[in-house]
């Protein structure tokens, strides 16, 4: 498809404006906590854009179109997914989450559970996260190659060039902003796309359509297996409601109702966003079958937009992978400064953190990308299936007592459930190559030792756990009568 000088010049105004956005508002940050959490002053919209900037990425886009492409309706399991998992994050977690005011998921395992619980869910959590770069990322080379006609090592370095610009001066704050620029962008041109995709379909001879297009599986959510298409949206639920990206969006908001706000907004953002997607992915299949399927999205808004928003619409896809990128950058940055440096290393200066978040983030966009160019071809909602996997599998149910249930768990059977529940599902994937969903093995497991623990040792760890709660309340109480 050609790409005209319009098209360029669209292109590169949008990302550069968004981008100065997001470096302008870097004057206010000043402190590790203003750079990793917005000061804790976000707003529900902020927070929703920090949530949708991190999760509407390559995945929810160009995987989407890639994937309806390819099977149809299958593709909106990523976007539904994700919308219900933040429905019940709203619901259930947000509140309990944001009132420990804390800064990192690991730090919360480490209040309830020990040090090395939290340890073991940093480097789970670390790994996960930078799986998740990748699709992203290759979703991005491959648009930069297409429309800027470059190399793909060119096109890997551009995209490290934008990303960190984005977020290494501001940090949460930049990239809540940039959030939200790109859903304004990317829903006004999916709104136009779909229309555009939707009359041509409605207007296929009915015989044609139906040769063209069988109930299954272009329009069978469960064409790929019940089994499979429940286990995926399933991984998606655990995987989020376990991720410091979108829990470090909670413990930025300026209060607990804040947060849950901003958790039921995204969720009513991303749940129909998969939509239009998945419409212009089967229009795609239908006009240009030849094409290869990752660049079916792309292709569509440069050849049937007009060229200045056609630009601004391939701006959207790639703001939304940067800002995506960027998000899971900062959360990694934000981990490895607080609980590695800070906590383990004992590491106080303000500074330093500081310093150390902003490298991280340097050296995690260089990384991922160098894997992201040796991995181009891959199909990317399947990398971000298995991200959701490794972050959630043995984190979720220790997360999910310690929110509903404290003080039923001790330390050590914690990190027993912590460590059997993300390294069983790596071992049956790579090693034994079984076909049982390895979500299922890691939260099975990691329940199992739980239901185990509590068990052995739970009555006598929670009578000990409620003295020590009353007697900090007490001293609280004492504290404000003085």
């Amino acid at each position: 498809m050609e790409v005209s000088f319009m098209h360029l010049v669209a292109i590169a105004l949008t990302i550069l404006a968004t981008i100065g956005v997001a470096v302008y508002s870097a004057r206010g940050v000043n402190s590790a906590a203003g750079f990793s959490l917005s000061g804790r002053k976000a707003t529900a919209p902020r927070v929703a854009g920090s949530i949708a900037g991190v999760i509407i990425g390559g995945g929810a886009t160009v995987g989407t179109a890639q994937m309806a492409f390819q099977v149809g309706l299958a593709g909106w399991a990523y976007a539904l997914g994700a919308g219900l998992a933040f429905f019940v994050m709203g619901l259930f977690y947000a509140k309990p989450l944001r009132r420990t005011g804390l800064e990192t998921l690991p730090q919360f395992f480490t209040l309830h559970y020990g040090k090395w619980a939290g340890v073991m869910v940093g480097v789970a959590t670390i790994l996960s996260m930078l799986i998740s770069q990748l699709p992203g990322t290759i979703a991005a080379i491959q648009i930069f190659i297409q429309v800027l006609g470059i190399t793909p090592e060119v096109s890997s370095v551009l995209f490290v060039f934008v990303v960190v610009a984005t977020v290494f001066f501001s940090g949460q704050k930049g990239n809540s902003l940039t959030g939200l620029i790109k859903m304004a962008l990317l829903w006004g041109s999916l709104l136009i796309g779909g229309f555009i995709a939707i009359k041509y379909l409605a207007s296929m001879p009915s015989d044609e359509f139906h040769a063209m297009f069988p109930y299954d599986p272009w329009f069978n959510l469960f064409s790929r297996g019940t089994a499979e298409v429940l286990g995926n949206i399933f991984s998606m639920m655990v995987g989020i409601l376990s991720a410091q990206a979108y829990i470090q969006a909670l413990f930025s908001a300026s209060d607990a109702k804040t947060a849950a706000r901003g958790a039921f907004t995204a969720s009513a953002i991303i749940i129909p966003i998969g939509l239009p997607i998945v419409a212009i992915g089967m229009f795609m299949h239908a006009t240009h079958p030849e094409i290869i399927p990752i660049q079916a999205l792309p292709t569509f808004f440069l050849g049937y937009f007009p060229d200045w928003l056609g630009g601004v619409a391939i701006a959207g896809i790639l703001l939304a992978i940067i800002s995506s990128t960027a998000g899971m950058a900062l959360a990694i940055g934000t981990l490895f400064a607080s609980d590695f440096v800070g906590n383990l290393m004992h590491v106080k200066s303000n500074s330093k953190i500081l310093l150390t978040n902003r490298l991280t983030i340097l050296i995690t966009m260089v990384v991922g990308t160098y894997f992201s160019y040796l991995y181009l071809n891959a199909t990317i909602l399947e990398l971000n299936f298995l991200s959701m996997i490794l972050r959630g599998a043995g984190v979720f149910v220790p997360l999910s007592l310690a929110v509903f249930k404290p003080g039923w768990l001790t330390p050590k059977w914690a990190f027993a459930s912590i460590c059997c529940g993300t390294l069983l599902p790596i071992i049956s994937k790579m090693v034994l190559h079984l076909t049982i969903n390895p979500l299922y093995l890691g939260l099975g497991s990691s329940a199992l030792l739980i239901i185990i623990g509590i068990m052995v040792s739970g009555k006598s760890f929670r009578q000990s756990y409620l003295a020590a709660q009353a007697a900090a309340d007490n001293r609280k109480e004492e504290s404000k009568v003085d």
